[in-house]
C-alpha cells in the first residue's frame, strides 16, 4: 500500500515530532494525563513546518483534520470512550496525516490499539517490570493510557512515510 505522504515531509517532521510524542506516551504512562503543552507544541510543528512542506491549498485544508478528529474526539470524551486529553492530541497530530493515507492510518492504530493495550497489561502484571517505574499511575487504573497507542501510530506512519512516501 503506498503511503501519499512525501518521504521529504515525512523526515521534516519526525525529528520534531518524536519527542512531543514519545513525552505524550511516557505522561500518559506516568500520570494517565496528557497536557496542552504537548497539544499546543505538536500543532505549532504542524503551523510553522507544514507551511513549507506542504502545497498551500493542501496545508489549509490539513486544518480541517484539525477541527474534524477534535469535534469526533470530543464527542467520543461525552460518551466516555477517550479521554479529553487522547482527543486534543489526535486532533493536533490530524494535520500532518494525507487525507488519502487515512484509511491506512485507522489499521495502524487499530493494530496498534491491540499491540500496546495487551503488552501494557501484560506489563502491568509483571512485578519486576513495575518495580522499574512503581509510580506510573497507569499500573493501577483499570482506564488505558490511549496516549501510548495515539504516539505509537503517529510514530509508525511517519517512518512509514519516510520509508514508503512519495
Amino acid at each position: 500500500m503506498p503511503v501519499f505522504l512525501s518521504s521529504t515531509a515525512a523526515m521534516w517532521y519526525l525529528p520534531f515530532v518524536l519527542p512531543i510524542a514519545l513525552w505524550v506516551a511516557w505522561s500518559d504512562l506516568k500520570y494517565m494525563k496528557i497536557y496542552n503543552n504537548a497539544v499546543l507544541a505538536m500543532l505549532g510543528i504542524y503551523l510553522v513546518l507544514g507551511f513549507f512542506t506542504l502545497p498551500l491549498d493542501q496545508y489549509l485544508w490539513h486544518m480541517t483534520h484539525f477541527v474534524i478528529v477534535l469535534v469526533i474526539g470530543f464527542i467520543l470524551n461525552y460518551l466516555n470512550m477517550v479521554g479529553a486529553g487522547d482527543a486534543k492530541i489526535a486532533a493536533a497530530m490530524a494535520p500532518f496525516i494525507m487525507r488519502e493515507d487515512a484509511v491506512m492510518v485507522a489499521y495502524l492504530l487499530a493494530a496498534l490499539i491491540l499491540l500496546t493495550y495487551f503488552t501494557h497489561r501484560l506489563a502491568r502484571m509483571l512485578s519486576f517490570v513495575r518495580n522499574l517505574a512503581p509510580e506510573w499511575e497507569s499500573w493501577d487504573r483499570k482506564d488505558f493510557p490511549m496516549g501510548v497507542t495515539i504516539s505509537a501510530t503517529f510514530i509508525a506512519y511517519l517512518v512509514l512515510g519516510i520509508l514508503y512516501g512519495q
